[in-house]
């Protein structure tokens, strides 16, 4: 069969194994989504994905539903089959008992563990494996796991609703509501999905929020934990976050150095079942996110969704730690110099210093418009 022939099939089952993959979302962190695509004599008989965390991984899958003998069929991979044992069994030996004679891998593993030791393992039994078809998508699927993986720190998404002129606030820290009732439903989604949904404790003082996920339609595939960074502990103990602390899972990054009332703060917060963890401050004082996000990589967060403050994203913006964001832009001008703005708290002496994005194409969201961005790598 000609090489460009064969590229084009690799491409497009390869493509069909990656939007297997996409069905994990939600389902399987922290590991990574997978898709898998079993084809023997130019016939698919046998397709799956990583369903859910610490179940069978895709591969596994694809080999147990094959609808006819596995034996000298081509399988179709979007990550480097692992070959080491943690919550299931290796990939790779299950693929050699089958008799697989070639495999078709998107993109290597970056966890240590598996990086380039599963192609090695296969190759040594004699199985040609082919590695980097359609890698820059495999690699977008995963981009958390690859960062949580790689770096230890979560995967961070920052979202925003504004006014056309930059509002997200008006002058008394107030943000309810900015956007349409189809963009929050829209935010309900994505809170349904991540490990974490952070805010600063302005942000919960001024707007008392539940932070959970309560999307109109669609699952809820995660709950996710509520994260406030609050370096005097001062979120307060009739907060509808406190309130619910026992039911669902809330987290408070304080200032390690506490003492006298602060200590006796946070002890009162503990008794109502929140999760209270002291880590360093910046030298203004308030909570260092960078620490905040290392925490959170050491207890499996893979992405975290902020929803603000301003002083909040602009400290990790200024620290380089935004991966992502969604802007809501609604249709209204506020015009107010006293309102609050998305983001705040950077100086900066020339407007060539700004952070520069990536953007993907502008979306209709009932009367708003979705901007979608992502951290400029190049």
């Amino acid at each position: 069969m000609p090489v460009r022939e064969l590229s084009a099939l690799d491409s497009r089952y390869i493509a069909l194994a990656l939007r297997l993959a996409q069905r994990g979302r939600g389902l399987v962190e922290p590991n990574p989504m997978v898709g898998a695509v079993l084809v023997r004599n130019a016939t698919v008989i046998g397709r799956a994905w990583h369903k859910i965390f610490g179940g069978p991984h895709a591969e596994i899958n694809a080999l147990a539903n094959a609808t006819a003998a596995p034996r000298n069929a081509t399988l179709y991979v979007t990550l480097e089959p692992c070959c080491h044992t943690g919550k299931t069994g290796p990939c790779t030996q299950a693929i050699i008992a089958a008799g697989i004679k070639r495999v078709v891998v998107a993109m290597q593993d970056p966890n240590a563990l598996v990086c380039g030791k599963g192609i090695a393992e296969l190759r040594r039994a004699g199985i040609h494996v082919d590695l980097g078809v359609l890698e820059a998508q495999a690699r977008e699927l995963n981009r958390p796991f690859i960062k949580w993986i790689t770096t230890h720190q979560p995967y961070v998404i920052a979202k925003w609703a504004q006014t056309l002129d930059g509002c997200v606030a008006d002058r008394n820290g107030k943000s309810q509501w900015i956007s349409s009732p189809k963009s929050r439903e829209l935010v309900h989604q994505l809170r349904g999905r991540v490990d974490g949904i952070m805010v600063g404790i302005g942000t919960v003082i001024a707007d008392d929020p539940l932070l959970t996920a309560r999307p109109a339609k669609g699952p809820v595939y995660r709950t996710a934990t509520r994260i406030i960074l609050d370096s005097q502990c001062r979120l307060p103990l009739d907060s509808q976050l406190v309130r619910t602390a026992a039911t669902t899972a809330t987290m408070v990054f304080h200032h390690k150095s506490l003492t006298g009332a602060g200590l006796r703060r946070v002890q009162k917060l503990q008794q109502h079942g929140v999760k209270c963890i002291g880590i360093r401050a910046d030298k203004s004082g308030t909570i260092d996110p960078a620490a905040a996000l290392t925490e959170l990589g050491k207890h499996n967060f893979t992405n975290i969704l902020v929803e603000g403050g301003p002083k909040v994203l602009g400290s990790m913006l200024q620290k380089n730690l935004l991966d992502e964001g969604l802007v809501f832009i609604a249709p209204k001008i506020a015009g107010d110099q006293n309102a609050r703005h998305a983001v705040e708290g950077i100086s900066l002496d020339s407007i060539n210093q700004a952070a520069g994005v990536k953007f993907a194409k502008p979306q209709s969201v009932g009367p708003d418009i979705l901007l979608r961005w992502k951290k400029d790598e190049s």
